[in-house]
């Protein structure tokens, strides 16, 4: 294998959208050698974590676009993540027998 350089890892990292191992397989190296490469540079380290929010504020624009859509999926997965405070909210209430008490029972307790 070749030696990967900073200015290697930083020409991959846009086109890739920060993927680490797409980037070992555009220049012909392992996963690790490139994360090792990114761990030692802060420079390195502000490129990728600006191209992993790029690669968030595309996702977040896809799941708006298909809210607005209408896709249920999606409505169902906003509400759920974004509409806590207005109670949208799933849970589930555990309960004993017959609806009763939960009782714990820790080994030691044997009657």
């Amino acid at each position: 294998m070749r030696r990967v350089t900073n200015a290697d890892v930083e020409q991959h990292i846009e086109p890739t959208k920060g993927n680490v191992a797409a980037i070992a397989r555009a220049l012909g190296t392992s996963r690790g050698t490139v994360w090792n490469r990114i761990q030692s540079s802060p420079a390195l380290q502000a490129l990728l974590a600006d191209a992993r929010e790029t690669m968030l504020d595309n996702a977040e624009s896809s799941l708006y676009r298909a809210v607005l859509n209408g896709e249920a999926w999606a409505v169902c997965f906003f509400l759920k993540t974004q509409g806590k405070g207005r109670g949208y909210v799933e849970r589930q209430e555990v309960t004993g027998a017959d609806g009763g008490p939960l009782v714990m029972r820790w080994p030691e307790d044997s009657d």
